[in-house]
């Protein structure tokens, strides 16, 4: 009976059928191809080169060849570069930058943003993401960190509009309080560095919440579970043990939240004001004008991103300090 149904075909798709098998059984049998599976998967190095080949042509063009191109660019007198002239390359650029002080304050104010607003966006993430590891069951965390994903599926501008429309004079916080009894008059909350806060660090929250949700997951609940048998409190029990099986996750977030606050351009153009120009708005500044201007904007943009790394590299070894000292 297996051989009446195997010989049962529908029609006008046997032969198709058939020439597709014996044209995949021909591929596998011919001698190169079969030569080329084995050089191939044969060896583990091979493999991994294969593997890795695409995320490393990836980064090295996506992200190291523009790094690379913008720093070129720092380094000539004009750019783009007229027909028929040459170009020179100088560093002038940069000491633009270190002799004119009135790029220092919006550099420095960048830096100083940056990390407040990194350290309130840790402050208001970590207790949401130890709440999500610890005490929402396995089979409801997916729900919850969908949840928290939802105002991350649309765009930078648009969640920043979100926030002009809550904060506005005529917004939902200043209508709120007012039918509260609480003002009598709207709250200038726009335009100042409170609002441009609130923004970034609404934008950034998920990079934080992430790393930090993970790190407290793998922590198995035995550690606090023996902590309390031992006379711990809840406090201690959080300072000596969760904290520190934390720091990793704490690490992971606050670099990832610094370096995206540095660059930040739509967000404070839209919520800051006057007092709250950071260092991003400088550098467009130098793209939007006619003349040989970009390549001063390429080198300041060379300058806060090596100093956004040599800060953050500081700050990382200073964790893994603090990791090493919690596990001796």
């Amino acid at each position: 009976m297996g051989s009446d149904v195997a010989s049962v075909r529908k029609p006008g798709g046997g032969k198709g059928a058939d020439a597709g098998a014996t044209f995949w059984g021909r591929l596998v049998r011919w001698g190169p191809y079969s030569a080329l599976l084995s050089l191939i998967f044969t060896s583990p190095r091979r493999q991994f080169v294969i593997l890795a080949a695409f995320p490393i042509l990836w980064v090295l063009t996506q992200h190291l060849g523009p790094m690379l191109q913008m720093l070129r660019v720092s380094l000539t007198d004009s750019y783009p570069v007229a027909q028929g002239t040459d170009t020179q390359f100088t560093l002038d650029n940069y000491v633009r930058f270190f002799g004119d002080r009135i790029f220092w304050m919006p550099f420095f104010r960048t830096l100083t943003f940056a990390a407040v607003f990194t350290l309130t966006t840790l402050i208001i993430t970590y207790p949401v993401a130890y709440f999500l590891a610890r005490h929402v069951s396995r089979k409801n965390q997916l729900l919850m960190l969908l949840l928290l994903l939802i105002p991350f599926w649309v765009g930078e501008i648009v969640r920043t509009y979100a926030i002009m429309i809550l904060l506005g004079n005529n917004g939902a916080v200043n209508l709120a309080l007012r039918s509260l009894g609480l003002i009598d008059r709207p709250i200038p909350f726009m335009y100042t560095s409170f609002s441009m806060g609130v923004g970034i660090v609404y934008l950034t929250a998920l990079y934080m919440l992430l790393p930090l949700y993970s790190a407290l997951e793998k922590l198995p609940k035995s550690y606090t579970e023996a902590a309390a048998d031992l006379g711990a409190g809840a406090w201690t029990r959080f300072r000596r043990v969760t904290l520190p099986l934390s720091l990793e996750g704490i690490s992971s977030g606050c670099i990832l939240v610094f370096l995206i606050s540095t660059g930040f351009y739509a967000t404070p153009v839209l919520l800051g004001g006057p007092s709250t120009t950071v260092f991003a708005e400088t550098i467009a500044g130098f793209f939007h004008v006619a003349g040989d201007e970009w390549p001063t904007g390429a080198a300041f943009a060379t300058i806060m991103f090596v100093a956004a790394l040599l800060l953050t590299g500081i700050f990382q070894k200073l964790m893994n300090a603090l990791r090493k000292g919690d596990t001796r």
